[in-house]
Order: structure tokens, then C-alpha cells, then sequence
């Protein structure tokens, strides 16, 4: 997959993003072999797999966000990518990259200096780290949607909003996590997966 494949051009990005975006790209492949950032099976298909799909995260989030906080951002995913595309689109917007391994966080670490990215990399894990007051949360593959409401409650702003991207389960875990959170929610089908969607929910508070 190429900056220039049909799947990549469906989205509309500077030439600037797409030089950040493939020296990303260069610093996972060098990184990769030793620390397992993606699976080696999909780092041949980076843009597609890992790059559109966070994209996607990124334009459905608030335009009026000024700090966005990822939790388990491991090889960079979502919150890397907000943090690139931001830097042309949002320059505002101010990104915390949330990852306990400590290998991971120095990778993060290096592509934010390399990149030159308003980002800060926090090798803690989520819980851990004080209230941040975000305006945007989000996490891609990182644990069950009743977990990640706790720490959006933890971590989010008054009125912001959290970003989730789940597979064909999604109904099935909206249905536990209603049984013990209040929120709203809105679903914005995958353009990725077809059984996924991205789980726009605000509101959050305890039953």
C-alpha cells in the first residue's frame, strides 16, 4: 500500500502529511523488527491497515479540539497519526500519546522529536496519569468498552468527546456498558472494515 493507492486518496492530505506520513512509515520498518510495534503481517499494507484507519479517528472528532489524549498508543495508532495530521490541519491541537511499554514510549518519543510534532509521550499507563481535561479521547484495539469509559470519565473535559473504533461487537458491548455507564452515542460506519464502525460518545457518567 502507497500514499497513492485508491484506498489512501479517498482522503484528501497535504504534501506535507504524506512526507510526515512516510517518514513514519520508514521509522516503523526500522523500529518494527525489535519491538513488534504492528503486526508483521500487516507492515506491508500500513497505509490501509493502520494509516487510513486512524484518519478516519481524526475526521470525526470536533474541529474545535485543542488537547486529544490516546490511551495505548503502542505503535502510534491513532494518536501519531492525529498528531501528523494536525500539524498541517489543526495546529491547535495539542496531542498526548498514553503508552506503558517503555519501548514503545521511546519509539513514540523519537518520531515526535523526528517529526516534529506537538505531541508528548507519557510511558504510563492510562489510569495512572492525572486528569488530563481532553477534548478528545480515543483508543484503537486497547480493551472492552466498559474499561475505556472509565478512563474517558477519568481523563475527559466537561462536554468532550470519546473516540472508539470497534469491530462487528460493537452492539454487544454498547449493550454491556449501558448496564453500568449513562452516555450518548453515535456510530460512524468503518470505511475500513465493514463490520466496524467508530463510537462517537459524550455524556459519560456512572449509573
Amino acid at each position: 500500500m502507497t500514499p497513492t493507492s485508491p484506498a489512501f486518496a479517498a482522503r484528501d492530505v497535504s504534501r506535507e502529511t504524506i512526507e510526515r506520513l512516510s517518514a513514519f512509515e520508514a521509522l516503523l520498518r526500522k523500529w518494527n523488527p525489535a519491538i513488534n510495534l504492528v503486526a508483521r503481517s500487516t507492515i506491508d499494507d500500513v497505509w490501509q491497515r493502520h494509516f487510513h484507519d486512524s484518519i478516519q479517528i481524526f475526521d470525526a472528532a470536533p474541529g474545535s479540539a485543542r488537547l486529544w489524549a490516546d490511551f495505548g498508543t503502542g505503535g502510534g495508532f491513532p494518536g501519531l497519526v492525529v498528531a501528523i495530521l494536525a500539524a498541517n490541519e489543526r495546529q491547535g491541537l495539542r496531542t498526548v500519546l498514553i503508552e506503558s511499554d517503555q519501548r514503545k514510549a521511546a519509539f513514540l518519543a523519537t518520531a515526535v522529536r523526528n517529526l516534529e510534532l506537538n505531541a508528548i509521550v507519557l510511558a504510563e499507563r492510562a489510569e495512572a496519569v492525572e486528569p488530563l481535561g481532553a477534548d478528545i479521547v480515543s483508543a484503537r484495539a486497547l480493551a472492552p468498552l466498559t474499561v475505556l469509559l472509565e478512563l474517558a470519565e477519568r481523563h475527559l473535559a466537561p462536554g468532550g468527546t470519546a473516540l472508539f473504533p470497534k469491530g462487528a461487537g460493537h452492539s454487544a458491548e454498547l449493550a454491556r456498558a449501558l448496564d453500568k455507564w449513562s452516555f450518548t452515542h453515535h456510530k460512524t460506519p468503518s470505511k475500513t472494515d465493514p463490520d466496524a464502525v467508530i463510537l462517537s460518545i459524550g455524556g459519560i457518567r456512572r449509573v
